[in-house]
């Protein structure tokens, strides 16, 4: 994740909120969104796995996946041969978490 300066706090660290909005711009895409449920029900998948189950270029895949990696939502682990890719079950998890009580904060009755 890239450190602007209008998404640190004071402490010079990244914002909490700032982290969201990232984990969450990832998921703004619909084939990111579709490459996570893929990579979710099968495991570790090098990009030529994910890229024979849509319709979209290699490169395009790759980019996706990249987003995915750089958002914390998916694991990178680079192999001989060909990279996998493995979805981060635990941040994920945590993303649920995230959003569950922002959307409870801003439900709740002032």
């Amino acid at each position: 994740m890239n450190d602007d300066p209008k998404q640190l706090g004071c402490d010079g660290e990244v914002s909490q909120a700032a982290r969201l909005a990232a984990k969450l711009t990832a998921l703004s895409h619909p084939a990111r969104i579709e490459i996570l449920q893929y990579l979710a029900g099968n495991g570790c998948c090098c990009c030529k796995d994910v890229v024979g189950r849509f319709d979209l270029a290699q490169s395009t895949v790759s980019q996706h996946l990249k987003i995915l990696v750089d958002a914390g939502l998916v694991r990178f682990s680079p192999e001989k041969q060909r990279s996998r890719y493995e979805i981060d079950r635990e941040a994920l998890a945590g993303l649920s978490v995230s959003v569950s009580t922002l959307i409870d904060s801003c439900c709740a009755v002032p």
